[in-house]
């Protein structure tokens, strides 16, 4: 069987395993996040020359969904007038962001699916790698349609099939049957579902090539930012030196013995008719 098709029926991690990965992740997760802030850094660009050219007179309230260590929050919150509030699932990131961000930020523990928030209540939803990690995209982007403003500005990142298919091909050679790299919606599927969604949405797609010493390295990198394999199937003891060997052996490597590693990146942005 195909590993992407086997671990597509696998999918469905719990959400109490995503918050607590996550949450766990909270102290290591900035050092290791590189991926995260270039994806974040295009986000918040996007949405300041958006909000220059509209010339907004009022401060915007602006959602963080997924703020995660509040990285981005905090920059959120400088921009003049903002009114900030940071959502996420995992407590121990929202303990954590509380205590290195500004103290005017609103924080949240809440599911992206079910958003204790009013309608029409914000007018900024910004959202950086989190909607891969849901069951249900589309409800999410259902969500943050229904909380966002008439004029109001949804600018979302995510991962899309291909990311990290040398890791998932070596596994699957080294340990036949069992998946260790999370599900990424295709990118027919996104799209399908953001136009089901949304009105008029643009997508803009990127392929990231990271470069990490050794495939350890990168496993490691996963881990230090939650985001190791959460399907219902992964082993629950520790996996055999053997196979974490053959894994290594079946990883393509470069000239130089280090690695690369692929992500199919993702920015989705609309403007909501006033």
């Amino acid at each position: 069987m195909d590993p992407v098709t086997a671990n597509a029926h696998d999918w469905v991690p719990p959400k109490s395993t995503i918050a607590r990965d996550f949450g766990s992740a909270s102290h290591t997760y900035n050092p290791a996040a590189r991926l995260q802030r270039y994806m974040g850094q295009v986000l918040l660009d996007q949405l300041k020359e958006g909000l220059r050219q509209a010339q907004c007179a009022d401060g915007p309230q602006i959602l963080d969904l997924g703020s995660g260590t509040g990285w981005f929050t905090g920059q959120l919150a400088s921009i003049p007038g903002s009114q900030v509030t940071g959502v996420d699932i995992a407590a121990g990131m929202l303990r954590y962001a509380r205590s290195v961000n500004p103290s005017g930020i609103r924080w949240i523990e809440a599911d992206a699916e079910a958003l204790p928030l009013p309608d029409n209540s914000v007018d900024v939803v910004f959202s950086n790698l989190m909607i891969q990690w849901c069951r249900d995209p589309a409800g999410v982007l259902a969500e943050c349609r229904r909380v966002l403003r008439p004029g109001g500005r949804l600018l979302v990142s995510t991962l899309l099939e291909g990311t990290l298919d040398e890791l998932r091909e070596a596994w699957y050679r080294a340990d036949p049957g069992h998946q260790h790299v999370n599900r990424f919606e295709p990118e027919a599927r996104f799209r399908e579902l953001a136009f089901e969604t949304l009105p008029a949405p643009q997508l803009a797609i990127e392929t990231i090539s990271l470069d990490y010493p050794s495939p350890l390295a990168l496993l490691a990198e996963l881990k230090a930012i939650g985001a190791g394999y959460k399907g219902v199937s992964r082993r629950q003891s520790a996996t055999a030196p053997g196979r974490l060997r053959a894994m290594c052996g079946y990883y393509p490597q470069n000239g130089e013995g280090r690695i690369q590693a692929t992500y199919t990146s993702a920015w989705l942005s609309c403007c909501l008719p006033d």
